[in-house]
Order: C-alpha cells, then sequence, then structure tokens
C-alpha cells in the first residue's frame, strides 16, 4: 500500500475539502459551508448515480445501445411471417379443392348425427394432406356450432405420439378437459335457474324440473360426476384401463368424433396396429357417442402391414394427394407472400425460382414455403429493401445444411462411425474409396473407442443406406477379374458433418485418434 507521504503532489482535492469542511449539526438541520453560508444537502440518490456515472465507459455505453438499434434500423420485409410456416392453416388452398370436397362429402353425414365412414389420406411431404385435413376439419366444427349438433374434431401427431398408451391417454385426458368444462357450464345454468326459482316458481315452467330441491340433486349429481373424472398419467397404468378412461370420457354425452391421425404409419411402425383396432371396433360400444378415425400417411404401403380386419374398417375411404408441380406451388406461394411479406417485397424472379427447386423436391409445398421464408429472414438480416434471387440460392443452401446436419445427428453410432472412417479417408487424400478401406478403418475407430465391430458385409449395408439418404454416393464399378466394388464419395460438405459426428458423445474420442489413423496410412 503507498504512503500518503509518498505522494508527489499532497495537495488535497478542492472537492474532498469543501466536503470535509461542510458540518451536520442534526439530521434536521441544514448543511453550513466554512464560510457559514447554507447550503441544499445533496440527494444521496444523486451523488450514487453521479459517481456510476462517471466511472461508465461511454464507447461500451453506446456499443450495448447500439446493438439492436442498428438491427431495426431496416424496415422490416415482413408484414405476418407466420403465414410461412408449416403449422399456419390458410383460408384458401389452391389446387386441393378436389380433395377438400371429398373429405366434405364424407365428414358432412356427422352433421346429420352419423357416423361418418373412416378416412385415409395418403400423399408425399408437403402435399398439403395436413392442412387440407385440418382446413375441413375448423368447417366442421364451425357448422356443428351453427347447426347445434355435437360434432368434435381430436388431432394426433403420431411422430411424437407414436404408443398405443400416449394415443389414448392424450385422447382420454382431452375429453376428460371437455367434459369437466361442460359440467361447469350447466351447473352455472342450474344454479342460474334455482337462484331465479326460489324468487320465482314459474321460472321451472317448462324445464325438466318440478322443484328447487329437483334443480339441487341435479347440481349434485354432476359435481359427483365431475369428482370421478381421473386425468390419465403418461405412464404407469395398464393399457387396458386407459382405454377404458378414454372410453368413457368419450361416451360421457351424445356426440360425434373425428379423430384425426396424422403421421398414421408412424404410430402402426412403432406399436403395431392394437390402437387401430381399439379404436376402428368401439362404435359397436358405445352407446352416446359415434367414433370416426382419419389417418395422415406418406407411406401409401403401410396397410399391408395391418391385420385383415383392421385394414377392411379402416380404409373405407381413401384420398391420394398428388404431388404439386411448379406451376401450382407458385400459385401457393404467391398467395401466401401476398399475406406475409409487405408490398413489392419480392423481386419478380423469387417465387418462380423457389418453386422450381421445391419442384424438384418432389413437388414439396413445405419445401417452397421453407424457402421463401429464410430468403425473407437472410434479407432482412442484409437489411436491404427486397428479397432477391440471391438470397433464395443462399436459402437453399442453408436449407440443404440443416437437413444434412439434422440427418447425420440422427445416425445410428455405427453409421456414425462408418461415415467417420469415409471422412478420414478424404481427408487424407484418399479418392474413389471402396468398401475395404472403409472397412479397415471403421475397424480401427472401433477399437479405439471401444464399440462393437461389424462384418463387412453388414458394413457394405450401412454404406448403401448412407448412399440412400444421400450423404454418400456409392457407385458399384466393375475390377474385370478382381470382382466389382462399391467406389466411395461423399455428398455432403466435409467440416460441417465432422463437426456434428464428434458432437456425439460417443464419438468425441475420435478425434483423438486421428494421429494413429494418419500413422497407418503412411505405413
Amino acid at each position: 500500500m503507498t504512503d500518503a507521504s509518498d505522494d508527489p503532489d499532497p495537495t488535497p482535492d478542492s472537492s474532498t475539502d469543501d466536503r470535509s469542511n461542510a458540518v451536520d449539526r442534526s439530521g434536521d438541520e441544514e448543511r453550513v459551508r466554512d464560510d457559514g453560508t447554507p447550503s441544499e444537502s445533496p440527494d444521496l440518490d444523486d451523488v450514487i448515480l453521479d459517481s456510476l456515472d462517471a466511472g461508465t465507459d461511454d464507447s461500451s455505453d453506446e456499443a450495448s445501445r447500439g446493438l439492436f438499434d442498428d438491427l431495426l434500423e431496416g424496415e422490416p420485409i415482413f408484414e405476418n411471417k407466420e403465414v410461412l410456416r408449416p403449422s399456419y392453416t390458410p383460408h384458401k388452398l389452391p389446387h386441393r379443392e378436389e380433395q377438400i370436397n371429398n373429405m366434405a362429402t364424407i365428414l358432412v353425414t356427422a352433421l346429420r348425427g352419423d357416423t361418418p365412414s373412416n378416412i385415409l389420406i395418403y400423399g408425399k411431404t408437403g402435399t398439403g394432406k395436413t392442412a387440407s385435413a385440418k382446413f375441413v376439419s375448423e368447417e366442421l366444427e364451425t357448422t356443428s356450432q351453427k347447426y347445434e349438433v355435437p360434432c368434435e374434431v381430436e388431432y394426433i401427431n403420431c411422430e411424437v405420439t407414436d404408443t398405443q398408451y400416449r394415443v389414448l391417454a392424450q385422447l382420454a385426458n382431452k375429453f376428460i378437459d371437455k367434459n369437466a368444462a361442460l359440467i361447469d357450464d350447466r351447473i352455472d345454468d342450474l344454479e342460474e335457474l334455482r337462484s331465479r326459482a326460489r324468487e320465482d316458481e314459474d321460472a321451472l315452467d317448462g324445464t325438466a324440473y318440478d322443484s328447487v330441491d329437483a334443480v339441487d340433486e341435479e347440481i349434485d349429481s354432476l359435481e359427483a360426476d365431475k369428482a370421478e373424472f381421473e386425468e390419465v398419467p403418461m405412464t404407469g397404468w395398464p393399457t387396458d384401463r386407459v382405454y377404458s378412461s378414454f372410453f368413457d370420457a368419450v361416451d360421457y354425452h351424445e356426440r360425434v368424433v373425428v379423430i384425426m391421425l396424422d403421421e398414421i404409419d408412424k404410430l402402426v411402425e412403432k406399436s403395431g396396429d392394437d390402437t387401430l383396432y381399439n379404436l376402428s371396433r368401439m362404435n359397436s360400444e358405445l352407446e352416446n357417442s359415434r367414433v370416426s378415425i382419419m389417418g395422415i400417411s406418406n407411406d401409401l404401403k403401410f396397410t399391408d402391414f395391418l391385420d385383415p380386419r383392421v385394414k377392411s374398417s379402416l380404409g373405407e375411404e381413401e384420398i391420394v394427394f398428388p404431388p404439386y408441380d411448379a406451376n401450382q406451388l407458385r400459385d401457393i406461394l404467391q398467395a401466401r407472400s401476398d399475406v406475409a411479406f409487405k408490398d413489392d417485397a419480392l423481386t419478380e424472379d423469387v417465387i418462380p425460382l423457389c418453386a422450381a427447386f421445391a419442384a424438384q423436391e418432389h413437388g414439396d409445398a413445405r419445401r417452397a414455403l421453407d424457402l421463401l421464408r429464410t430468403a425473407g429472414e437472410l434479407a432482412e438480416r442484409d437489411q436491404t429493401d427486397n428479397v432477391l434471387e440471391d438470397h433464395v440460392r443462399q436459402a437453399q443452401e442453408k436449407i440443404e445444411l440443416d437437413r444434412v446436419v439434422e440427418v447425420v445427428r440422427t445416425l445410428p453410432t455405427q453409421s456414425k462411425i462408418v461415415l467417420f472412417a469415409i471422412i478420414l479417408l478424404e481427408k487424407n487424400g484418399v479418392r474413389n474409396i471402396n468398401t475395404g478401406e472403409v472397412f479397415n478403418i471403421y475397424k480401427n475407430l472401433c477399437e479405439e473407442i471401444d464399440a462393437d465391430i461389424l462384418t463387412q458385409r453388414r458394413v457394405t449395408d450401412l454404406i448403401s443406406e448412407l448412399d440412400m439418404l444421400g450423404i454418400v454416393n456409392a457407385v458399384v464399378v466393375s475390377k474385370g477379374r478382381y470382382g466389382r466394388t462399391k467406389e466411395i464419395s461423399l455428398s455432403v460438405p466435409t467440416e460441417e458433418t465432422e463437426a456434428v459426428l464428434l458432437s456425439d458423445s460417443r464419438l468425441g474420442d475420435i478425434e483423438d485418434v486421428q494421429p494413429f489413423v494418419q500413422a497407418r496410412f503412411d505405413n
């Protein structure tokens, strides 16, 4: 610590001197200077804030204030970005009028209190299946309210809810909640009726109750019903108990229910056809309600694996959604962009280019919408006034990279090791990689991270799977009398793919073994 006597300029600061000469005679008295003149007492908060402000670096303060200010300076390009997301259900679906009318023709019987036929909807990803089904469902529920016909649609995404237990539990809880809300509304009406009847007995005329006591009994009965409702946990109950809870909840009062099972093939693949069998046969046991199933699938052949009884009862009506062509995609994008973007935000070539790229992907409207939205986001980041063709091309590259990252991230461990072996070979300058070279590196990597070593035949199968996913390109070439082999090359960016592989905790140690791999190449 420095001694005060060592200070070359021991002259006290004048402000410090003034403060030391000021005398505070009491908590309520004025401060006085050394010359005896009164001085206003400074507010403590002002002193603290002044000292804080004095110690603040102006440049850092400006930087922190300007971080988002700079980004907000440009005019926004989007008017309503949500319109470009897959979850949005538009008021009009171009080029799907025929399929929508078919669905409406089948479901209209629900508005007459009858059970509609079960429907299976097929089509590739992005052909408008889910959007059309949701559009028709919303119209059905709206019309049912108009005509006071109890009709409800419940949507389940079987890619997420992929077991019989989860499907039944989710449905049971939805109907339990609806029943509880119905009871609450009914009790409110009865309590109001009871209140009026106590003042005027004629208030019960024309009702089902002949006395206030009868109203009380009905309220007690409804409250007892509600008390018996028990929410189904997402695990832990026997499946038959979950089914019983769902059955009772659906049948609590008269209604027609349409259960929409999106990605229904994922449910069958994971859990078999027990769920569909139970749902398709329950109408014979229900007393008050009726249930219809609407299944949506990307796989036209998934019914081949169903029990014949389930197949016959489930596939009563089938609707196929063909892929969109480039002109149809252009119409869809134009309709959405009119709502999503500000006027004149898109240059003329943006929508045709998005449509052309998506048409190459089997007419996928979802891909087209993703491209348009991403291109808009890139233009906004560039703080430009318009979305340009170049933004669409950048968006195409970004979406493709995102797809690759997601596919690689979800690969099984053995496939990741095989892919990493191919990456190492390419990084070390090996061209026209063959299966034997991949297998040799694969074995070494498995030994280094203590993973099971598969046979060369199985590794060849894994390479074929990577080829089908578009991650590698494997071409069978003839070697004359030496037979045939596969020549393998990467179809995805090397650095990004390697980074995704190394993010796997099991494969994280591979980075440390690369020098050993290099040594083996040298040998």
